[in-house]
């Protein structure tokens, strides 16, 4: 397996049902690229992969898993050893139980 020629942080997020969210903590502007595992493997090998996210102004960033699937997240970290400090989260999907629960508890 080819490892693409830049430097990145890596994250198996492992098996995600949709509508869990990933919140992406970091400490400056960059890129982050959540995909499934078949995007993962082409993205290691350099070959045109699909990706969810892109630069990050903000920070966290969250983004919602559209579908049940083996997912991955790269944070880049090229040329900025500090773009190396990212933390990532994991919601589960929000469900109208839950969702109703924290309606009524605002009130």
């Amino acid at each position: 397996m080819a490892v693409p020629s830049f430097r990145f942080t890596h994250y198996d997020l492992k098996v995600l049902r949709a509508g869990a969210v990933i919140e992406v903590s970091l400490n400056a502007v960059n890129n982050v690229r959540l995909m499934t595992s078949g995007n993962y493997q082409r993205f290691t090998e350099m070959l045109d992969f699909k990706f969810m996210g892109g630069v990050a102004k903000k920070s966290p960033l969250r983004l919602t898993i559209p579908e049940t699937s083996h997912w991955h997240l790269i944070v880049d970290c090229e040329g900025h050893h500090a773009l190396a400090e990212s933390s990532v989260k994991m919601l589960p999907p929000r469900t109208v139980t839950h969702i109703r629960e924290n309606a009524v508890a605002m009130r």
